[in-house]
This record gives C-alpha cells, sequence and structure tokens, in this order.
C-alpha cells in the first residue's frame, strides 16, 4: 500500500468547495486559538469523563438490561458506535453550549463539530471538512480517552470518495502534528460490577431470590469500593434503587457491613462520596483503628 503523502502547513488545501485557502498550524490559526482560549478556562478532562461515563451509562440501559459492560458479546456493535451520538448532546449540556448548523455548535463564534470514537478514527462528514473539530478517542478495553482539536482539513483526510455520506478519516499524521490536544489520556470510571467473578456477577444479576438479596450479594462482594447511583440501579432493577438500598441496611449490618452515603460516609469514615453513591464498609473492632482490605479514603 502506497503510504499517504499529506500537503504541509503553507500549501493550499485540495478543498476547492469552500474556496482555495492555506494550511495552517494551530498557531497560525486564529479561529483554532479563539476556541482554545475558550475552553482553557474550563475542566474539559472532567466534563469529557463525566459525559462519556453518562453516554455509556445511557446506552447500556441497564436498569432495563441488566448490562454493565459495554464490551459484552450483549451489546451489539450499533449500540457502542452510538456513544458518540450521545456523547455530543452531553457535551452540548454540560459546557452549555448551543446547537447550532451546519455544524453541531459554536464556540467563541466559530463552528465546531463535535466526534467521538470507540475505535482508532472519526469518520469526518462533508460538511465538517476543513473545519474545527473536537475528536475523541475512547479505549474501552484500557478504561481511557483523550481529546484533540484539529482544523479537519480535506487535503488531511484519507483519500478516496469516503462512505455514501462522504465521511472520511482523519491521517494519524495530521492528528499527530497539526492538531492540538486539550488533555492526555485520562482514565474512565470502571463500572464495579467488572470487578466480580462471573459466579458472581451471574448471583447479582439473576431475577432471584429478589433485590434486597441482589443488593447485599453485591455491597458484600465490592466491600470497599464506591457504587454509583447507575450500578445500584443495574442491580435493583428499580426506579428508586436508593430505597432498595436502604431495605438491606439491616441484612448488612448483621454481616458486620455498614452501608454509607454521602455526609454519613465523610463524618463516620472521612469516606468522599458524589450524589447517589454508596459504600459498603466492614464495621472495625472498637479502638482497632486498622481498615479493611479495600477500605477507601
Amino acid at each position: 500500500m502506497t503510504r499517504l503523502i499529506l500537503q504541509e502547513p503553507g500549501d493550499f488545501c485540495t478543498n476547492t468547495d469552500t474556496s482555495e485557502h492555506l494550511l495552517l498550524t494551530p498557531a497560525d490559526d486564529p479561529q483554532m486559538r479563539s476556541v482554545l482560549s475558550w475552553l482553557g478556562e474550563l475542566p474539559v478532562a472532567r466534563v469529557y469523563t463525566e459525559s462519556i461515563r453518562a453516554s455509556i451509562d445511557y446506552v447500556l440501559d441497564g436498569g432495563r438490561t441488566g448490562r454493565f459492560d459495554l464490551l459484552s458479546p450483549e451489546v451489539h456493535p450499533g449500540e457502542r458506535a452510538s456513544v458518540g451520538a450521545k456523547l455530543e448532546y452531553e457535551i452540548l449540556r454540560n459546557l452549555r453550549l448551543p446547537k447550532t448548523r451546519p455544524l453541531d455548535t459554536a464556540i467563541a463564534g466559530v463552528p465546531v463539530d463535535i466526534k467521538a470514537t470507540v475505535g482508532s478514527n472519526w469518520a469526518i462528514p462533508g460538511e465538517a471538512h476543513c473545519q474545527l473539530c473536537l475528536c475523541t478517542q475512547i479505549q474501552l478495553k484500557k478504561n481511557r480517552h483523550r481529546t484533540w482539536l484539529v482544523r479537519a482539513h480535506r487535503s488531511w483526510l484519507y483519500r478516496g470518495k469516503g462512505n455514501h455520506d462522504g465521511k472520511r478519516g482523519l491521517a494519524v499524521h495530521a492528528r499527530e502534528h497539526w492538531s492540538v490536544p486539550l488533555y492526555d489520556w485520562t482514565p474512565l470510571p470502571v463500572n464495579p460490577l467488572k470487578y466480580l467473578s462471573e459466579e458472581v456477577a451471574q448471583q447479582v444479576l439473576a431475577d432471584k431470590p429478589g433485590q434486597v438479596q441482589r443488593l447485599l450479594t453485591m455491597f458484600r462482594a465490592l466491600e470497599g469500593r464506591v457504587i454509583p447511583r447507575n450500578t445500584l440501579l443495574t442491580v435493583a432493577r428499580s426506579h428508586d434503587p436508593m430505597r432498595r438500598v436502604r431495605d438491606v441496611k439491616r441484612a448488612a449490618a448483621a454481616e458486620g457491613l455498614t452501608l454509607l452515603c454521602g455526609r454519613d460516609a465523610m463524618a463516620a469514615r472521612g469516606i468522599s462520596l458524589q450524589p447517589g453513591e454508596w459504600i459498603a464498609v466492614r464495621d472495625r473492632p472498637a479502638g482497632s483503628g486498622a481498615p479493611g482490605p479495600n477500605d477507601v479514603g
């Protein structure tokens, strides 16, 4: 296969649909600098982490399906690919950006497209050729993500006609040399259910003997790990998982486990939890002061 030779900054782009224009480096692109300046005031990595996690949870729909792993054979490849579409709206909402045309949004008055992939490249549509794109790569097996801002010049896209929508992938060399990384590889929170053995996972997700026993089994197996609300919803399969957790507290206490959330966790163990999160901690003998093997905080 012939190696793709890209035009360099300073050359004219081959995209004549948008009139003749120069290929610019990020430092010489005033629109890119404006967008970077706007984004630089925000905790972009944290926003993307929360938005990706919410998008994955939305696609898995664990409260209805019992699924908790996007790489599971039960998840159709098309569903995995739809994470990117959901992420667009999560980013717009969390960054308080408008939904605009012809691209996805406008940042500092500059049109910007929002793209994400759970693979290795993005499908850049014709309307986004030579426009600014926020390109996010999600590596599910490594539980991490990163995002670049790139001017997706047609001269920097892979050759060929692309698919029926005119979408084409971004050349690796262009991404590595003429884009700006917004943040380095950043961890994605792991669904605690992934830490369960296959046998225990089956018990936790079984229809019988019921919600209280499923939740108790989960907290017992995941002692010391923070359990987010969506995980509780997946196991309880109830519209009110918080009520089910409170039902199981007495049974857990009989086994020497204390279930904590919010301010209770901070007051009792100094553990900081987000709204809707819970943790099971082992009761300690009076005066021992020794943490359990999985204690956090």
